[in-house]
C-alpha cells in the first residue's frame, strides 16, 4: 500500500521502436534537437500525466541510419498499460518513428548492457540508374559489383579481432577489440545486402567494413587483403567511409541478465 502523498514506485519498461533516420540527427540527444531521444522523450511527457523521463537504447546510431528495431528502455512513476503507453506514444511521434511494442521489465533492465548481439544490413543500389524512391534508404552505385569477392572477403572479419583499422577516429570505446559472430554478403534483386551480427561495434566500424568491402567489388583492393588490414591496426589502411543512409538496424537481441564483457 502507498502512503498519502508518497508517489508510486517506478515502473521500468522496454519499448521497441522503428524509424527512418533521413530527416533526423542521429538517436543521441544533443543541443539543436531533431534526435530520435529526445522526440521520444518529449513524446512521453504527456503520457505520462507530466513526467519527464531519460530513454536509454541498446547503442547509438549516427544520424540518417534507420532502425527497424531498436531496444530502448525508461522508468517512469505513472502506472500505465503497455496498450496505453504503446497507443499514446504513436499518436505524439511523428510519422518517421514509430513504436511496436512495449512492456514491463524488471528494474535492473538496461538495454545497452543486456544487448547480446544485434544485426546491421548495409542496402548497396547496385544498377546502371538511380532508383528516387530508394534515396536515402540505399547507397548507389553505378559500377558492377562482384558479390562473390565481397563475399569470400567477409568472412575474414568474422571472429574477435582488433578493429582499429575499421574504427573512426572520434571513437570512445574504451578498447578496439569486438566480436563479429556473422558477416554475409547476398544479391537481392539490383540491390546488394552486407550484412553483420555482433554483441557490439566500434563507431562507424560497419560503414568502415562496407566501404572496404566495396572496393574489393570494384576490384580495386584483393579479397584476400582483410587479414592484413586487420593486423595494421591502421584505419588509413582501410575503405572509406560508407554514407549513413545505407544502414539499417534490423534486431536487437536482449538477454535477461547483463553481459559480463564491457563492450
Amino acid at each position: 500500500m502507498i502512503a498519502e502523498g508518497a508517489s508510486p514506485p517506478k515502473t521500468r519498461w522496454a519499448l521497441t521502436i522503428a524509424w527512418d533516420g533521413a530527416p533526423f540527427r542521429g538517436w543521441q540527444r544533443q543541443p539543436g534537437g531533431n534526435t530520435i531521444q529526445q522526440i521520444v522523450e518529449d513524446a512521453l511527457v504527456p503520457i505520462l500525466g507530466g513526467e519527464s523521463v531519460v530513454v536509454t537504447a541498446s547503442g547509438r546510431t549516427d544520424a540518417g541510419v534507420h532502425a527497424l528495431a531498436q531496444v530502448i528502455s525508461f522508468e517512469a512513476h505513472a502506472q500505465r498499460t503497455p496498450h496505453s503507453i504503446l497507443r499514446g506514444l504513436n499518436t505524439k511521434l511523428p510519422p518517421e518513428i514509430v513504436a511496436l511494442s512495449a512492456r514491463a521489465v524488471p528494474s535492473a533492465y538496461n538495454p545497452r548492457r543486456w544487448t547480446r548481439r544485434k544485426m546491421y544490413r548495409y542496402r548497396v543500389l547496385n544498377r546502371a540508374v538511380r532508383c528516387p524512391h530508394r534515396r536515402g534508404q540505399t547507397w548507389f552505385q553505378r559500377r558492377p559489383l562482384e558479390v562473390s569477392a565481397m563475399a569470400q572477403a567477409s568472412t575474414a572479419l568474422v571472429g574477435t579481432h582488433d578493429f582499429t583499422s575499421f574504427r573512426a577516429a572520434g571513437c570512445t570505446a574504451s578498447h578496439p577489440t569486438r566480436l563479429l559472430e556473422s558477416a554475409a554478403v547476398h544479391a537481392v534483386d539490383d540491390e546488394v545486402h552486407i550484412e553483420f551480427i555482433g554483441r557490439g561495434f566500434l563507431r562507424y566500424q560497419v560503414r568502415n567494413m562496407v566501404g572496404t568491402l566495396i572496393q574489393i567489388g570494384h576490384g580495386s583492393r584483393a579479397p584476400d587483403s582483410i587479414p592484413s588490414l586487420l593486423e595494421a591496426r591502421d584505419r588509413t589502411r582501410a575503405g572509406v567511409t560508407a554514407p549513413a543512409l545505407g544502414l539499417w538496424l534490423v534486431w536487437v537481441e536482449v538477454g535477461d541478465t547483463p553481459r559480463m564483457d564491457d563492450d
